[in-house]
Order: C-alpha cells, then sequence, then structure tokens
C-alpha cells in the first residue's frame, strides 16, 4: 500500500504535465482555434472519461438493437489493434487484424448494419456516408474525446464501483482527462449496476457525479446469456461444468470474474491486456492447461470481444477439438429507466435539425 503510494506520488508531476495538455487542447476547441465539425444526421457518441472497461460495445449493441428496426445504422469505430490503416469498411471475410475486434463483433452480430472503421472520426464519417449513403444514424464508438466531431447527442458512461466523480488523471488514476469533461455529457449512464439501487442511492448519485441541469442519469446493468460453442454455436448453462478455464483479454474482467465465480467453484484464468492478440504458443498453451484439469465436466469460457480474436484460430480450435464456449452479455437498464432511455433516444430522433 505504501509502495502503491509513493508511485502515485513520484507520478503526480506527469499527471498534472498531461491534464495541463489535455487543458490547452480542450481550450482550443471552446475558444474555435479549432473548429468542431458537425453533420446534417444524427451522431451519437459513446465514450467515457476513463480507460476502458465502463461497456462501451454492450451500449452500442444496446442502441443497434434499439433503433435498427426502425433506421438505417452505421457504426464508426478507430478499429483498435489492427492492421490496417484509414478509412474501411467491414465486409464478409474480414478478421480482427483487419478491422480491430469490437468492430468485427458488431459486423457478424447486427449484419444488417453498416460497420466502419477509421483514425480519424471527422475524415471517417464523410468517407462512411458516400459509401453507405442511405445512412441515418450514426454511432460513434468511444468517441468522447474526439473533439473534432460534434455529435448530436454525447452519451458518457461510467463504472458503478470505479466512478470518474473519485478517480484521476493519467498515470496516477485512470482519467483521460479532467473530471469536468463530464460537462460536455448530454446523458450520463452508471454501468455495472447491482440488480437493486434505493431510491435513496439513486439520488445520491446525482450529486456524487455533479448532474448538471440539463443532463440526464440512467443506470444499466448487464445481464448474460447462455454459453454458446465458438465453433457450432451448440448452447449450454455455467452448470454443465464442474471447472473452467476463463480466458480473455478485455480492460476490466472484475465483473465477469464475479459472475463466474458465483457459479462455477473451480476457475483458472488466462487474463492478458485488454484486445490483445492471441498467438500460437497461447494457444497451446491453453490446450496444455486445460489437458491437466482433472474434471470430466470442463471447458474454456471466454467473451464475444475475445472470441473475434480466437478466431484467428480456428483450425487448431477445430482439429484439437477444443470446448471453448463464449458468455454472451446484453445491457438493460434499471426500472422504469430502459422505456425512459428509449423514449430519450427517439424523442431526440425526431427532433433532430442540422
Amino acid at each position: 500500500m505504501i509502495q502503491v503510494f509513493l508511485v502515485r506520488v513520484l507520478l503526480f508531476p506527469v499527471s498534472l504535465l498531461y491534464g495541463i495538455g489535455i487543458l490547452i487542447r480542450n481550450g482550443l476547441y471552446k475558444t474555435g482555434v479549432l473548429r468542431e465539425i458537425s453533420f446534417n444526421i444524427p451522431v451519437i457518441g459513446v465514450g467515457n472519461l476513463t480507460l476502458g472497461g465502463a461497456g462501451k460495445t454492450p451500449h452500442i449493441e444496446y442502441l443497434i438493437r434499439l433503433l435498427s428496426p426502425y433506421l438505417q445504422i452505421a457504426t464508426l469505430s478507430r478499429g483498435y489493434k489492427r492492421k490496417t490503416k484509414g478509412f474501411r469498411l467491414v465486409k464478409p471475410g474480414d478478421n480482427a487484424l483487419d478491422v480491430g475486434d469490437e468492430p468485427l463483433q458488431y459486423f457478424l452480430k447486427y449484419p444488417k448494419v453498416v460497420v466502419a472503421v477509421s483514425e480519424s472520426r471527422s475524415i471517417g464519417i464523410p468517407f462512411l456516408l458516400e459509401k453507405a449513403p442511405s445512412t441515418q444514424v450514426i454511432l460513434l464508438d468511444d468517441s468522447y474525446q474526439h473533439l473534432s466531431v460534434k455529435p448530436h447527442l454525447n452519451i458518457l458512461l461510467t463504472e458503478y464501483d470505479r466512478p470518474y466523480s473519485e478517480d484521476f488523471l493519467l498515470p496516477v488514476g485512470r482519467l483521460r482527462e479532467w473530471r469536468n469533461g463530464a460537462d460536455r455529457a448530454d446523458v450520463i449512464i452508471v454501468s455495472k449496476c447491482p440488480e437493486n439501487l434505493s431510491n435513496a442511492e439513486i439520488s445520491e448519485w446525482s450529486d456524487r457525479l455533479n448532474i448538471k441541469s440539463d443532463q440526464k442519469i440512467f443506470f444499466s446493468k448487464y445481464v448474460y446469456g447462455p454459453l454458446y460453442h465458438i465453433i457450432d454455436g451448440h448452447r449450454v448453462t455455467l452448470s454443465s461444468f464442474d471447472s473452467i478455464i476463463l480466458l480473455t483479454a478485455i480492460a476490466n474482467e472484475e465483473y465477469l470474474m464475479k459472475y463466474i465465480t458465483a457459479n462455477i467453484a473451480n476457475v483458472q484464468t488466462m487474463i492478458f491486456e485488454d484486445h490483445h492478440m492471441f498467438s500460437p504458443h497461447e494457444i497451446s498453451l491453453l490446450k496444455l492447461t486445460f489437458d491437466q484439469i482433472p474434471e470430466e465436466r470442463k471447458a474454456i469460457i471466454t467473451t464475444e470481444k475475445d472470441a473475434t480474436r480466437l478466431a484467428l484460430h480456428h483450425e487448431f480450435i477445430l482439429n484439437r477439438k477444443l470446448p471453448i464456449y463464449i458468455l454472451p452479455l446484453k445491457v438493460e437498464f434499471l426500472g422504469d429507466d430502459g422505456p425512459g432511455f428509449n423514449a430519450l433516444m427517439k424523442q431526440q430522433l425526431l427532433e433532430f435539425k442540422h
């Protein structure tokens, strides 16, 4: 504990320098020296103030499910850790190295949605509209710090267990920018909430996050579905197994671990950094570790995002008959927040004016 404190003290000047840089950058946009670009169709940005793990991907998917029955939706992401450059539409046959894991996940789950990647959102949107002119709404993934584009609606996520209001700037903490960056948000969602929040606690969160009068706050949770096999899609429940290996490379696996260990007693883990591209050696080590588990009812469990990167080792998994199962999740809102959030999204789109 003392060592952690000392490290933070030593890093504090670095955080201040980083924060000054952010203030200058944001100030240039605020004064108009750097210009924000707006577009003649609704653009909804989803992001957070901290490093990953707040649930951007499942919340983007919630918006896709909500809006795609009525509108032609497109998503635009950076495509983190892809090997390609520039603007690219995700197409059949692409893999995680081509487009990144999250865009590939959107494409595979929602084939009617246009999915694109571009390092620059301001450059990517015109290309997207040129390639997919029927697009009616664009969802920007992880866009909160990309001030070159002015979204019609800015959605900010914060984790229930790690709110931005109790964090500090990188590298001392996990904040990408100062806490008052939250003032740009139109909607703030507290994600990964427990099932039941009292009205008193909900009221406390408005003060805790310093919610402004023109901002709306909502509360969401994760809901996990049945496991399905990575090759043939066969569905099973967690109770089918006595022992598992949890293989994952996501930003924050704590919530997932809590769910897994509450349902299975014997859990081994192979945890990597977010977006990690699994190597052949690591997949071979996974097979060796799995073979050493004595229980008969055993499996390997991973996430949908990790599965897009594991697909690069499809032949090995198929030939070795590795029982890898994917644990899907989706976002649900607590109580009346679901209808309230849905109504707000539809109202914002109906009232959109360029």
